[in-house]
Protein backbone atom coordinates (compact mmCIF):
# COMPACT_ATOMS: atom_id res chain seq x y z
CA UNK A 1 0.00 0.00 0.00
CA UNK A 2 2.91 2.52 0.82
CA UNK A 3 4.83 2.02 -2.04
CA UNK A 4 1.32 2.88 -4.67
CA UNK A 5 0.86 5.58 -2.32
CA UNK A 6 4.36 7.26 -2.89
CA UNK A 7 3.99 6.48 -6.47
CA UNK A 8 0.94 8.96 -6.32
CA UNK A 9 2.75 11.69 -4.29
CA UNK A 10 5.37 11.47 -6.78
CA UNK A 11 3.27 11.65 -9.92
CA UNK A 12 0.61 14.21 -7.74
CA UNK A 13 3.03 16.62 -6.65
CA UNK A 14 6.17 16.52 -8.93
CA UNK A 15 3.40 17.01 -12.08
CA UNK A 16 1.19 19.94 -10.37
CA UNK A 17 4.62 21.19 -9.31
CA UNK A 18 5.82 21.88 -12.82
CA UNK A 19 1.99 23.65 -13.69
CA UNK A 20 2.34 26.35 -10.82
CA UNK A 21 6.32 26.38 -11.68
CA UNK A 22 5.25 27.33 -14.97
CA UNK A 23 2.45 29.33 -14.53
CA UNK A 24 4.82 31.49 -11.85
CA UNK A 25 7.65 31.63 -14.56
CA UNK A 26 5.37 32.89 -17.38
CA UNK A 27 4.28 35.48 -16.15
CA UNK A 28 7.55 36.56 -14.44
CA UNK A 29 10.55 34.83 -16.17
CA UNK A 30 12.99 36.23 -13.38
CA UNK A 31 11.50 34.73 -10.47
CA UNK A 32 13.82 31.43 -9.57
CA UNK A 33 14.85 33.34 -6.38
CA UNK A 34 11.78 33.51 -4.35
CA UNK A 35 10.21 30.19 -5.45
CA UNK A 36 13.74 28.57 -3.90
CA UNK A 37 13.67 30.78 -1.42
CA UNK A 38 9.42 29.58 -0.35
CA UNK A 39 10.32 26.14 -0.81
CA UNK A 40 13.51 25.65 1.13
CA UNK A 41 12.38 27.48 4.03
CA UNK A 42 8.81 25.42 4.08
CA UNK A 43 10.88 22.23 3.78
CA UNK A 44 13.71 23.70 6.65
CA UNK A 45 10.27 24.91 8.88
CA UNK A 46 8.66 21.18 8.74
CA UNK A 47 12.31 19.78 9.22
CA UNK A 48 13.74 21.73 12.16
CA UNK A 49 9.87 21.03 13.72
CA UNK A 50 9.55 16.88 13.43
CA UNK A 51 13.35 15.63 12.41
CA UNK A 52 15.64 18.16 14.74
CA UNK A 53 13.23 18.20 16.91
CA UNK A 54 13.41 21.99 17.60
CA UNK A 55 17.06 21.78 16.98
CA UNK A 56 17.60 19.23 20.10
CA UNK A 57 18.54 16.26 18.15
CA UNK A 58 22.30 16.00 16.93
CA UNK A 59 23.06 15.15 13.37
CA UNK A 60 24.08 11.68 12.77
CA UNK A 61 26.74 13.00 9.53
CA UNK A 62 28.60 15.72 11.14
CA UNK A 63 27.93 19.66 10.21
CA UNK A 64 30.93 20.04 8.16
CA UNK A 65 30.34 17.48 5.15
CA UNK A 66 26.90 18.96 5.33
CA UNK A 67 28.28 22.66 4.51
CA UNK A 68 29.96 20.78 1.64
CA UNK A 69 27.08 19.28 0.77
CA UNK A 70 24.26 21.84 1.17
CA UNK A 71 27.23 24.50 -0.41
CA UNK A 72 26.63 22.47 -3.85
CA UNK A 73 22.85 21.86 -3.43
CA UNK A 74 22.04 25.39 -2.78
CA UNK A 75 24.14 26.17 -6.24
CA UNK A 76 22.51 23.43 -8.36
CA UNK A 77 18.55 25.09 -6.93
CA UNK A 78 19.73 28.63 -7.73
CA UNK A 79 21.03 27.72 -11.08
CA UNK A 80 18.74 25.57 -12.57
CA UNK A 81 15.65 28.26 -11.19
CA UNK A 82 17.77 31.05 -13.48
CA UNK A 83 18.17 29.26 -16.18
CA UNK A 84 14.09 29.91 -16.81
CA UNK A 85 15.31 33.75 -16.98
CA UNK A 86 18.00 33.15 -19.74
CA UNK A 87 15.46 32.43 -22.73
CA UNK A 88 14.83 28.48 -21.85
CA UNK A 89 11.58 27.28 -22.15
CA UNK A 90 10.24 24.84 -19.64
CA UNK A 91 10.39 21.79 -22.37
CA UNK A 92 13.94 22.31 -22.79
CA UNK A 93 14.74 22.55 -19.46
CA UNK A 94 13.22 19.58 -17.90
CA UNK A 95 14.35 17.56 -20.96
CA UNK A 96 17.78 18.91 -20.09
CA UNK A 97 18.00 17.87 -16.65
CA UNK A 98 16.90 14.05 -17.34
CA UNK A 99 20.20 14.00 -18.84
CA UNK A 100 21.79 13.13 -15.28
CA UNK A 101 22.71 9.98 -16.13
CA UNK A 102 25.26 11.58 -18.42
CA UNK A 103 27.05 13.62 -15.85
CA UNK A 104 26.87 10.95 -13.60
CA UNK A 105 28.41 8.44 -15.70
CA UNK A 106 31.01 10.94 -16.75
CA UNK A 107 32.01 11.88 -13.12
CA UNK A 108 31.48 8.52 -11.96
CA UNK A 109 34.32 7.41 -14.30
CA UNK A 110 36.82 10.39 -13.47
CA UNK A 111 36.36 10.35 -10.04
CA UNK A 112 35.51 6.67 -9.37
CA UNK A 113 36.96 5.14 -11.67
CA UNK A 114 34.17 3.23 -12.37
CA UNK A 115 33.62 1.38 -16.12
CA UNK A 116 30.14 -0.01 -17.33
CA UNK A 117 29.16 -1.89 -20.25
CA UNK A 118 28.23 -1.30 -23.52
CA UNK A 119 24.70 -1.51 -23.17
CA UNK A 120 25.34 1.03 -20.45
CA UNK A 121 27.29 3.30 -22.35
CA UNK A 122 24.46 3.11 -25.32
CA UNK A 123 21.87 4.23 -23.32
CA UNK A 124 24.32 7.38 -22.37
CA UNK A 125 24.71 8.14 -26.04
CA UNK A 126 21.05 7.61 -26.96
CA UNK A 127 20.27 10.47 -24.00
CA UNK A 128 23.37 12.61 -25.48
CA UNK A 129 21.92 12.58 -28.73
CA UNK A 130 18.24 13.26 -27.67
CA UNK A 131 19.56 16.41 -25.52
CA UNK A 132 21.62 18.01 -28.72
CA UNK A 133 18.78 17.29 -30.64
CA UNK A 134 16.10 19.17 -28.47
CA UNK A 135 19.08 21.51 -27.62
CA UNK A 136 19.69 22.20 -31.26
CA UNK A 137 16.28 22.75 -32.33
CA UNK A 138 15.59 25.19 -29.57
CA UNK A 139 18.35 27.33 -30.45
CA UNK A 140 17.28 27.70 -34.13
CA UNK A 141 13.68 28.39 -32.43
CA UNK A 142 15.19 30.87 -30.47
CA UNK A 143 17.20 33.08 -33.35
CA UNK A 144 13.44 32.76 -35.66
CA UNK A 145 11.35 33.83 -33.17
CA UNK A 146 14.12 36.79 -31.96
CA UNK A 147 14.64 38.12 -35.57
CA UNK A 148 12.92 41.29 -35.37
CA UNK A 149 16.93 42.73 -36.16
CA UNK A 150 19.99 41.38 -36.03
CA UNK A 151 21.16 43.18 -32.96
CA UNK A 152 17.76 41.61 -30.80
CA UNK A 153 18.69 38.16 -32.45
CA UNK A 154 22.08 37.55 -31.27
CA UNK A 155 21.36 39.28 -28.16
CA UNK A 156 18.36 36.64 -27.98
CA UNK A 157 20.70 33.45 -28.97
CA UNK A 158 23.72 34.73 -26.26
CA UNK A 159 20.76 34.86 -23.29
CA UNK A 160 19.99 31.36 -24.50
CA UNK A 161 23.38 30.17 -24.69
CA UNK A 162 24.32 31.27 -21.23
CA UNK A 163 21.04 29.82 -20.33
CA UNK A 164 22.53 25.85 -21.56
CA UNK A 165 25.97 26.84 -19.97
CA UNK A 166 24.24 27.39 -16.44
CA UNK A 167 21.68 24.34 -16.68
CA UNK A 168 25.27 22.59 -18.15
CA UNK A 169 27.12 23.64 -14.84
CA UNK A 170 24.08 22.19 -12.71
CA UNK A 171 23.64 18.96 -14.23
CA UNK A 172 27.82 18.73 -13.41
CA UNK A 173 27.39 20.19 -10.24
CA UNK A 174 24.13 17.61 -9.15
CA UNK A 175 26.31 14.73 -10.10
CA UNK A 176 29.01 15.73 -8.23
CA UNK A 177 27.00 16.23 -4.89
CA UNK A 178 25.21 12.84 -6.02
CA UNK A 179 28.60 10.65 -5.54
CA UNK A 180 29.54 13.00 -2.51
CA UNK A 181 26.48 11.75 -0.85
CA UNK A 182 27.18 8.02 -1.85
CA UNK A 183 30.37 8.21 -0.16
CA UNK A 184 28.52 9.86 3.23
CA UNK A 185 25.82 7.41 3.12
CA UNK A 186 28.44 4.60 2.77
CA UNK A 187 30.14 5.98 5.76
CA UNK A 188 27.79 7.13 8.11
CA UNK A 189 24.77 5.15 7.21
CA UNK A 190 21.42 6.56 5.34
CA UNK A 191 19.60 9.59 6.97
CA UNK A 192 17.93 11.04 4.21
CA UNK A 193 15.25 12.73 6.54
CA UNK A 194 18.44 14.39 7.97
CA UNK A 195 19.57 15.24 4.68
CA UNK A 196 16.39 16.66 3.76
CA UNK A 197 16.39 19.16 6.30
CA UNK A 198 20.06 20.49 6.46
CA UNK A 199 20.59 20.70 2.91
CA UNK A 200 17.43 23.17 2.96
CA UNK A 201 18.49 24.82 6.59
CA UNK A 202 21.50 25.66 6.31
CA UNK A 203 21.62 27.56 2.98
CA UNK A 204 18.86 30.17 4.36
CA UNK A 205 21.50 32.57 5.35
CA UNK A 206 22.91 32.77 1.54
CA UNK A 207 19.43 33.87 0.17
CA UNK A 208 20.96 37.26 2.27
CA UNK A 209 22.71 38.26 -1.23
CA UNK A 210 19.59 37.41 -2.86
CA UNK A 211 17.34 39.70 -0.95
CA UNK A 212 16.86 42.91 -3.42
CA UNK A 213 15.79 40.45 -6.28
CA UNK A 214 13.56 38.48 -3.91
CA UNK A 215 12.21 41.96 -2.39
CA UNK A 216 11.55 43.39 -6.03
CA UNK A 217 9.54 40.18 -6.82
CA UNK A 218 7.82 40.19 -3.37
CA UNK A 219 6.53 43.91 -4.64
CA UNK A 220 5.19 42.25 -8.21
CA UNK A 221 3.54 39.85 -6.49
CA UNK A 222 1.78 41.75 -4.43
CA UNK A 223 0.54 43.82 -7.55
CA UNK A 224 -0.74 40.81 -9.26
CA UNK A 225 -4.52 40.36 -10.06
CA UNK A 226 -6.44 39.11 -7.09
CA UNK A 227 -7.69 35.56 -6.79
CA UNK A 228 -10.43 34.23 -4.65
CA UNK A 229 -9.22 30.64 -3.21
CA UNK A 230 -11.84 27.96 -3.64
CA UNK A 231 -12.91 26.52 -0.29
CA UNK A 232 -11.31 29.00 1.92
CA UNK A 233 -13.55 32.25 0.12
CA UNK A 234 -9.96 34.12 0.88
CA UNK A 235 -8.62 36.94 -2.04
CA UNK A 236 -5.50 36.99 -2.38
CA UNK A 237 -2.89 37.99 -5.25
CA UNK A 238 -3.00 34.91 -7.86
CA UNK A 239 1.00 35.16 -7.76
CA UNK A 240 0.69 34.55 -4.10
CA UNK A 241 -1.72 31.36 -4.43
CA UNK A 242 0.73 30.30 -7.41
CA UNK A 243 3.69 30.23 -5.14
CA UNK A 244 1.99 28.51 -2.28
CA UNK A 245 0.54 25.31 -4.67
CA UNK A 246 4.22 25.42 -5.84
CA UNK A 247 6.12 24.96 -2.26
CA UNK A 248 3.27 22.39 -1.44
CA UNK A 249 3.44 20.40 -4.10
CA UNK A 250 6.68 20.69 -3.96
CA UNK A 251 7.25 18.88 -0.27
CA UNK A 252 4.64 16.32 -1.44
CA UNK A 253 6.90 15.42 -4.67
CA UNK A 254 10.01 15.28 -2.14
CA UNK A 255 8.21 13.20 0.42
CA UNK A 256 6.75 10.69 -2.50
CA UNK A 257 10.18 10.11 -3.55
CA UNK A 258 11.91 9.47 -0.05
CA UNK A 259 8.75 7.34 0.93
CA UNK A 260 10.07 5.41 -2.23
CA UNK A 261 13.51 5.35 -1.60
CA UNK A 262 12.69 2.99 1.75
CA UNK A 263 9.93 1.10 0.20
CA UNK A 264 11.23 0.45 -3.16
CA UNK A 265 14.44 -0.69 -5.13
CA UNK A 266 16.08 2.35 -6.64
CA UNK A 267 15.48 0.94 -10.02
CA UNK A 268 11.58 1.31 -9.06
CA UNK A 269 12.05 4.43 -7.85
CA UNK A 270 14.22 5.44 -11.38
CA UNK A 271 11.56 4.76 -13.29
CA UNK A 272 8.67 6.11 -11.09
CA UNK A 273 10.99 9.43 -11.58
CA UNK A 274 11.23 8.93 -15.23
CA UNK A 275 7.71 7.85 -16.09
CA UNK A 276 7.01 11.32 -14.10
CA UNK A 277 9.45 13.85 -16.36
CA UNK A 278 7.95 12.36 -19.14
CA UNK A 279 4.32 12.98 -18.32
CA UNK A 280 5.55 16.52 -16.97
CA UNK A 281 6.69 17.33 -20.41
CA UNK A 282 3.91 15.93 -22.27
CA UNK A 283 1.44 18.06 -20.04
CA UNK A 284 3.33 21.30 -20.49
CA UNK A 285 3.81 21.03 -24.14
CA UNK A 286 -0.09 20.32 -24.50
CA UNK A 287 -1.40 22.70 -22.15
CA UNK A 288 0.21 25.53 -22.18
CA UNK A 289 1.09 24.95 -25.81
CA UNK A 290 4.84 24.43 -25.77
CA UNK A 291 6.39 25.14 -29.72
CA UNK A 292 7.46 21.06 -29.88
CA UNK A 293 8.11 20.01 -33.53
CA UNK A 294 8.60 16.40 -34.27
CA UNK A 295 12.43 16.84 -34.27
CA UNK A 296 11.46 17.49 -30.25
CA UNK A 297 9.79 14.47 -30.28
CA UNK A 298 12.40 12.54 -31.38
CA UNK A 299 14.99 14.09 -28.88
CA UNK A 300 12.50 13.14 -26.13
CA UNK A 301 12.14 9.70 -27.17
CA UNK A 302 15.97 8.86 -27.35
CA UNK A 303 16.09 10.41 -23.96
CA UNK A 304 13.58 8.38 -21.93
CA UNK A 305 14.69 5.21 -24.22
CA UNK A 306 18.09 5.93 -23.20
CA UNK A 307 17.42 6.48 -19.34
CA UNK A 308 15.50 3.31 -18.90
CA UNK A 309 17.85 1.27 -21.02
CA UNK A 310 20.48 2.71 -18.49
CA UNK A 311 18.04 1.21 -15.78
CA UNK A 312 18.21 -2.06 -17.44
CA UNK A 313 14.42 -2.49 -16.92
CA UNK A 314 13.90 -5.26 -19.12
CA UNK A 315 16.60 -7.25 -17.65
CA UNK A 316 15.62 -6.88 -14.21
CA UNK A 317 11.85 -7.44 -15.54
CA UNK A 318 12.81 -10.70 -16.52
CA UNK A 319 14.23 -11.54 -13.34
CA UNK A 320 11.38 -10.85 -11.10
CA UNK A 321 9.23 -12.95 -13.65
CA UNK A 322 11.65 -15.77 -13.43
CA UNK A 323 11.57 -15.06 -9.48
CA UNK A 324 7.83 -14.81 -9.44
CA UNK A 325 7.67 -18.72 -11.28
CA UNK A 326 10.39 -19.99 -8.84
CA UNK A 327 8.23 -19.13 -6.09
CA UNK A 328 4.87 -20.17 -7.66
CA UNK A 329 6.78 -23.85 -8.01
CA UNK A 330 8.27 -23.72 -4.69
CA UNK A 331 4.13 -23.08 -3.20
Amino acid sequence: MRPAFAVGLVFAGCCSNVIFLELLARTHPGCGNIVTFAQFLFIAVEGFLFEADLGRKPPAIPIRYYAIMVTMFFTVSVVNNYALNLNIAMPLHMIFRSGSLIANMILGIIILKKRYSMFKYTSIALVSAGIFICTFMSAKQVTVQSSLSDKDGFQAFAWWLLGIGALTFALLMSARMGIFQETLYRQFGKHSKEALFYNHALPLPGFIFLASDIYDHVVLFNKSELYQVPVLGVTVPIMWFYLLMNVVTQYVCIRGVFILTTECSSLTVTLVVTLRKFVSLIFSILYFQNQFTLWHWLGTVFVFTGTLMYTEVWKNLGATKSQLQKDDKKD
